[in-house]
């Protein structure tokens, strides 16, 4: 197994805080995970009281990952950045990627120390290729780039994957500006893929879920489709467009058990072109 790329900078030791939950231990709740603690499972299963659906959603958004990343391998793609990661959950996506590409690049940000604690796992790639892990915030695009620019070279194609990281981000955080620092990095022929959560209107659980978030220190910032759409501005859709991750490429296969019902829960997916 390769080591950690030495060109990264090394980490200190990872302090996890256990007293109020982190999206990425409650995502890993919903995936049946164990790198989760009672706080993060207190959350996981009131939004699940309220939403059952969002197990599902989870299954969904891990499988059309693996969709996107083996068809994008398979059309060439040879650099993968992947911002907010979150805790390991096979096959990972350098995994998918590699597997493909055995030359693969793969570069994993997250902010979660119990993330780093466990980024060994994020770096067992190919021989072939290069994998690594910058602990970073979203919301410091520069240094991100900064970092992730000692293993990829911006100047080809990358693919940038916001997977279940924008419905975490407020437009007042910045969002969209964010994402902008990070297209205008990209080179032409790079791609973009974009996966968040929506909601209906007149969805009274809504203001709900946005308490109890709230009441966990995190940010909730579920988006219509429309400004979801604004996220890939200056970039072109890949067919078929911004659509349920389930109807994303289906006949590639690697499905979840159970189909995500989008009309109570609204979840999209999105990968677009740099021209």
């Amino acid at each position: 197994m390769p080591h950690p790329d030495p060109s990264l900078p090394s980490s200190a030791p990872a302090v996890i805080d256990t007293s109020t939950p982190h999206p990425a231990r409650v995502y890993d709740f919903y995936l049946g995970g164990k790198d989760n603690y009672p706080v993060d499972e207190e959350l996981g299963r009131q939004m699940l009281a309220l939403e059952p659906g969002v197990r599902d959603m989870a299954q969904s958004n891990r499988a059309v990952m693996r969709r996107v990343t083996r068809w994008a391998a398979g059309e060439g793609m040879r650099q993968f950045l992947d911002i907010g990661t979150g805790i390991p959950t096979a096959p990972n996506l350098h995994q998918v990627a590699q597997d493909v590409a055995p030359e693969a690049r793969v570069v994993y940000c997250d902010n979660d120390p119990i993330v780093l604690a466990h980024a060994e796992a994020l770096m067992s790639g190919t021989a072939e290729g290069r994998t690594a892990y910058v602990q970073g915030d979203a919301r410091e695009p520069d240094k991100i780039l900064q970092e992730a620019a000692k293993v990829i070279d911006f100047a080809r194609p990358v693919q940038l994957s916001l997977i279940a990281l924008l419905h975490f981000i407020s437009d007042e955080q910045g969002a969209h500006d964010i994402v902008a620092t990070l297209r205008d990095a990209l080179a032409p022929g790079s791609q973009l893929v974009v996966t968040q959560a929506g909601f209906k209107a007149n969805d009274t659980r809504v203001d709900e879920a946005d308490e109890r978030y709230r009441a966990g220190r995190i940010t909730l910032a579920l988006r219509p489709r429309e400004e979801i759409a604004r996220f890939f501005a200056g970039f072109t859709f890949v067919e078929p467009g911004l659509v349920g991750p389930d109807d994303w490429r289906p006949e590639l296969g690697d499905l979840p058990e159970k189909r995500l019902d989008t009309e109570t829960l609204p979840f999209w997916v999105g990968v677009a072109r740099k021209p």
